[in-house]
């Protein structure tokens, strides 16, 4: 599947045309452009396989294009769970994926997220710590900034934030309202498919479902603000649930 297809543009390039202005001069004739150089997109996911992936396997399945993740009442987790990507590390990156959630029983839970520039805390259950681009079947956390066994929501739905130091201590500060969470929530398709959009430069984070910006982030705590690491698929404990991801495509940036 091509990449247009999800998001009908690069959100990094269109973000950097939206922030240049541009004066016309009529004196002078204008410079020849250089070539831009082209994009080169990694399909983290071949479709078929869990190869370059790695997890509890009686926990994640791969077929039809789907990587899967799934927990029953007699396959359930105590700790949250992820599937890793080892096929190298992630620093400045723009990363496309699909995903679906379904919730398992009538309770309606169901929450997962892709982690980034994280770390592999325990290699025998895949439990794993960082970054985290949230989701869930619930109507409260699906684009939020979350650090995964650190500082936990640095920014919730709809805020630009900047993450700063107060004494010691870890202080969220809260910039702007980008958008009401609710109208950001009415976005998103409820068990079925949509697109997110991480876009990680420096330490400004960004978080996007269905083309609009759910979080946006400053770091500005280099001692605790990752600036590279894994990558890898989360499976919640809890009641049963499946989570399933799709069209994982990474793009590194300078």
């Amino acid at each position: 599947m091509k990449l247009n297809r999800l998001v009908g543009f690069s959100v990094a390039s269109a973000l950097c045309v939206a922030s240049t202005t541009w004066a016309a001069d009529t004196t002078v004739a204008p410079a020849k452009a250089a070539k831009p150089a082209p994009e080169v997109w990694l399909n983290l996911f071949d479709g078929k396989t869990l190869s370059g992936w790695d997890g509890l396997r009686d926990h994640w399945t791969a077929r039809d294009g789907v990587i899967a993740g799934t927990t029953t009442k007699g396959n359930a987790l105590k700790n949250n769970t992820f599937l890793v990507w080892t096929n190298g590390t992630v620093a400045n990156f723009e990363l496309h994926f699909r995903y679906r959630i379904i919730p398992g029983d009538s309770q309606g839970f169901g929450n997962s997220g892709v982690q980034y520039r994280s770390k592999l805390i325990d290699p025998v259950n895949f439990i794993v710590g960082g970054y985290q681009a949230d989701f869930e079947a619930g109507s409260t956390y699906s684009g939020i900034l979350y650090e995964e066994r650190g500082r936990g929501i640095l920014a919730e739905r709809g805020q630009q934030t900047r993450i700063v130091s107060d004494n010691g201590q870890t202080k969220v500060v809260k910039v702007a309202q980008l958008a009401p969470s609710a109208a950001l929530q009415a976005n998103i398709r409820k068990e079925d498919w949509n697109d997110y959009v991480v876009i990680a430069d420096g330490n400004h984070l960004m978080h996007f479902i269905n083309h609009r910006l759910t979080a946006d982030v400053v770091d500005e705590q280099p001692d605790k603000g990752a600036k590279e690491g894994i990558l890898a698929l989360q499976l919640h404990a809890g009641p049963p649930m499946l989570v399933e991801f799709k069209d994982i495509q990474l793009k590194r940036l300078p």
